[in-house]
Parts: structure tokens; sequence; C-alpha cells
């Protein structure tokens, strides 16, 4: 064996000429016009298209359109399918978004209708100030250990006008397991910006709120009709993002349907809950005195609506008018109380 010649660069050329395949040089494109200029036999060859590239063959072409055809015939010889049957309502049951319940709310109205003519008698004013149509931002004092104010507003303004009223409760509502599910059964929605936003807004809703929070129903009666703060006017804000106005409503009669003589603070906080009452209710009839009423005259006023001369939508607003907004729509609540107060001819009588 020469030197030159090792025993690797015999095996490989030993297993190059046993491999019976050869490598063919793929001439490009350029290559090819050369060639067919020069009439090299080679551009027929090059130029002629092979079976499986992309050009095909025209045998192949030929069977592939009739397959095509024959498909087709196939096609449209078979019957149609039937085309599944639209829904009415996509939803299985009256529950909207919210956790509303329209059934509940029915069953509701059939239950508190004696209660609302005959117990409370409610009385309303100006209730051509609530609007038909359209989305606004209700807002009134509250008051009582376990306030009927909420309720007798929601129920006449749904009995009249057929409107659903969804209220914006505290999240004292969503930590009690029963009484969660069932506010939001009946129209109540989590306390935030966002929610209330959606219901005004895009939904174009009727949102009852509070400002006074669980400082007004913890009241003592020594205390009655002397509104709270309004916090920080969180609902001019969400009524001027909104776009909506505002209806204020002054409320007489639910301070004295459960008057809270006075409040137990190391029992609620080992509850929980913002105030624990003693009422006279409880005094009167014992346990019962915890869902049971006295039977006084309710008397809703519903005042001007306010409108806000500013553009929806935007990120912020100028917070001394937010608050300006709010203070004075707490006062012209406030102020319709005491007119109230001063026509009222009893407790009872109304």
């Amino acid at each position: 064996m020469p030197r030159s010649q090792t025993p690797s660069s015999s095996r490989r050329k030993a297993r190059t000429t046993r491999d019976p395949r050869k490598l063919v040089a793929v001439p490009s494109a350029e290559q090819a016009d050369r060639a067919a200029e020069s009439g090299h036999p080679a551009a027929e060859q090059a130029a002629r298209p092979r079976n499986g590239d992309g050009g095909g063959s025209e045998p192949a072409d030929r069977d592939t359109g009739e397959a095509n055809k024959s498909s087709k015939a196939r096609t449209s010889d078979a019957p149609a399918a039937p085309a599944a049957p639209a829904l009415d309502d996509p939803r299985m049951s009256d529950v909207d978004e919210w956790g509303r319940s329209e059934h509940l709310r029915e069953l509701l109205r059939k239950i508190y209708d004696p209660i609302y003519d005959h117990w409370f008698r409610v009385e309303w004013e100006g209730f051509d100030k609530i609007p038909t149509e359209g989305g606004a931002l209700m807002v009134a004092n509250h008051a009582g250990a376990i306030p009927v104010d909420a309720p007798s507003i929601m129920h006449g303004i749904e009995r009249e006008l057929g409107r659903p009223v969804y209220g914006l409760a505290d999240q004292i509502f969503k930590r009690v397991p029963v009484v969660n599910l069932g506010w939001s059964r009946l129209g109540g929605v989590q306390a935030h910006p966002d929610n209330a936003y959606r219901l005004l807004r895009e939904q174009h809703q009727l949102v009852m709120v509070f400002p006074e929070g669980t400082k007004g129903p913890g009241k003592t009666y020594a205390e009655r009709y002397q509104l709270r703060r309004f916090g920080r006017g969180g609902f001019v804000q969400i009524a001027m993002r909104s776009g909506v106005p505002i209806i204020p409503m002054a409320v007489v009669g639910s301070e004295e349907t459960m008057p809270t003589l006075f409040t137990l603070p190391m029992l609620a906080r080992a509850l929980r809950v913002p105030y624990f009452p003693v009422t006279a209710n409880m005094l009167l009839f014992g346990p019962l005195g915890l869902v049971v009423p006295f039977p006084a005259k309710i008397r809703i006023r519903v005042l001007d609506p306010v409108r806000f001369d500013v553009p929806p939508d935007q990120p912020r607003y100028s917070r001394s008018r937010v608050m300006d907004a709010s203070e004075q729509i707490r006062q012209t609540i406030q102020d319709a109380v005491h007119d109230m107060l001063r026509t009222r001819r009893g407790v009872w009588s109304g």
C-alpha cells in the first residue's frame, strides 16, 4: 500500500464506489438559459418538467381534473346537513350577568306589595322626575337599623315604571353567606366604580346608591334625620364619568321603622359587622324585633335632577368640583328632609 493512501481513505473510496446512487447536479435557471442559447441537448431536459414537481405532467393534470369533477359531483349530490335551531335566549335561566333574577324579583314584589301599600303606606312626591329611559344615578339618605328605604324605592320604581333598579351595596353583603346570594338575586351589586360605570354608561340602567354607607343606619334614634357626610364624593365622579344625571331623593319615616336605641361596638367587632344595634323593636317584640319593623309611614320626595356640564369618560375630574357637588347634593337632601318633617302630621299617619 502506498504511503500516501491511508486505510480510512481507501474505506471512503470503497463506500463511494459501492453506492449505486449517483448525485446529479441540477442546473440553475441562468445555466439553463445559457445552455438553450447554445443549443446544448441538456437544455431540453432541464426545461422539461418532472413528475412530482410544481409543473406536473399532462396525464397527471388530466387525472386530477377528472377527480375534482367527480368529487364536486358527489358533493352536490349529497344532502345538506340540517341547520341548528336558533336559540331565543342563550341563558339557561333568568339570572343576568349581575346575578339578578327577575323571577325572584317578581316573587318579592308579590310579597312586598301589601307591606308597601298597607304597612308602610309609601307616598311619593315628584315621581315623574325619574327618567323612563336611559341611565341615571339615584341618591338618597339611608336610615334605620335594618333600612326599609332601599326596598321601598326599588319596589316603587319597578312597579310603576317597569324598569329594573340595581342597588350598589357595601362589601358587608358580600361577606355574609346567605345574604350575599339573596341580595344579588334581588338586584344588589357590589359598590365599585367599574360596576357602576358599566350599568350606567354601557347598559343605561337605573342605579341606586346611599352615599352615607353604613354610617346612616348606624345612627341612634337621638341622631335621627341628621345626614352623615357623603363619603369622598365618589358617586359624583361616577355620574360625571358615565355622563348621566343624579336624581336626589329625600326619605322620611325609615328612621322610625326600626329605631336604634344604642349600639354594641365590641360585639360588632367580634362579629365583623359595621354595627350591632339594640332597637326598640327587639325590646318590644323580642327576637321577632330583628325582622318586624314598626308601621311608620314612608314618604319619598324626588328632587330635581343634577346634571354636570363635563365630558364623560375622562380619566379624572376636578377634586374640588367633585367635593363641592357632593356637599351641595347632601345639603339639598338635608333641607328637603327638614321641610318634610315640618309638614308631617305624625309618625304613623305621615
